[in-house]
């Protein structure tokens, strides 16, 4: 096809995209050092206020059940970890950073619902798990962060390849490959490369939809089946919605049974309800 575009075409355009706030940068390039000084960064984020009153809601939402109401980004990090802040800050300013309306048939409301809940589902079986709820929530949250550089960076050929998913039922990844030549999975690879994400979070990205290739990454199979159950709850509310085959590998490899996944889908939608509402307003 004409408009086919690849890896190369994405990363140039990247520039082009809006640029988080320089202290979210930060914290995601810090994700995986210890020696970070908290209290410089604590005052960096309080300086912008909205990013500051976003991350304070969801700081005292159910979601962390704090017994105190927090009132200062040292206070949340004081009661809900350093880490725990982190992930709610990135989650503040990335939800707010994109652009809405430049890409007909592209909802934006219905992306960040989707990931929202991914993210809410994510952190849910990460509990169950023991693996680091943090690091599943972000995972989560931006697992289809692709779709937002695809829609920002080409907004008529994926308004295009949005009718084509319309026209074909098939799955979005198909209609990317068929219509652009790359998916979102790629563009989301470009993007955390540029945004210096930290290795744990690229192979989550790279893998959620192939949990099975080598090297994917456990938290990749938790995102993969979190990614199935919110389209199968129909949390983002999108007409016509296909849920996307799931890895039996990845399935098998959670070993979870029916009681706790009927647990982790009403705790999913209880979250999804908490964190949308503080996020999305």
């Amino acid at each position: 096809m004409s408009n086919t575009l690849s890896y190369d075409d994405v990363v140039r355009n990247l520039d082009d995209l809006p640029s988080l706030p320089a202290v979210v940068m930060e914290l995601l390039n810090s994700i995986d050092q210890d020696d970070v000084d908290i209290s410089v960064l604590a005052k960096k984020v309080s300086h912008d206020q909205a990013l500051t009153a976003k991350t304070l809601r969801l700081a005292n939402s159910s979601l962390y059940g704090l017994q105190v109401k927090v009132t200062t980004i040292q206070q949340a990090i004081t009661f809900l970890g350093f880490q725990t802040t982190r992930n709610l800050i990135t989650a503040a300013a990335v939800t707010g950073c994109f652009a809405e309306g430049h890409c007909p048939g592209f909802d934006h409301k219905a992306f960040w619902r989707h990931s929202i809940a991914t993210a809410a589902c994510a952190k849910v079986l990460a509990r169950q798990m023991r693996f680091n709820q943090d690091y599943a929530f972000t995972a989560g949250l931006l697992h289809d962060i692709g779709r937002l550089v695809l829609v920002a960076c080409f907004p008529n050929q994926y308004s295009e390849t949005l009718a084509y998913r319309e026209q074909n039922d098939c799955f979005l990844l198909d209609a990317e490959r068929t219509v652009l030549g790359v998916d979102h999975v790629d563009a989301g690879m470009a993007l955390a490369e540029h945004w210096n994400f930290s290795d744990t979070m690229r192979l989550a990205i790279a893998g959620h939809h192939d949990p099975e290739a080598p090297g994917a990454g456990f938290l990749a199979a938790i995102i993969h089946v979190a990614d199935a159950i919110v389209h199968a709850l129909d949390l983002a509310q999108v007409q016509d919605d296909l849920v996307p085959p799931v890895s039996s590998v990845a399935w098998t490899a959670l070993g979870l049974d029916e009681e706790i996944y009927l647990q982790i889908f009403r705790e999913t939608e209880l979250q999804y309800e908490e964190i949308s509402m503080v996020l999305l307003t």
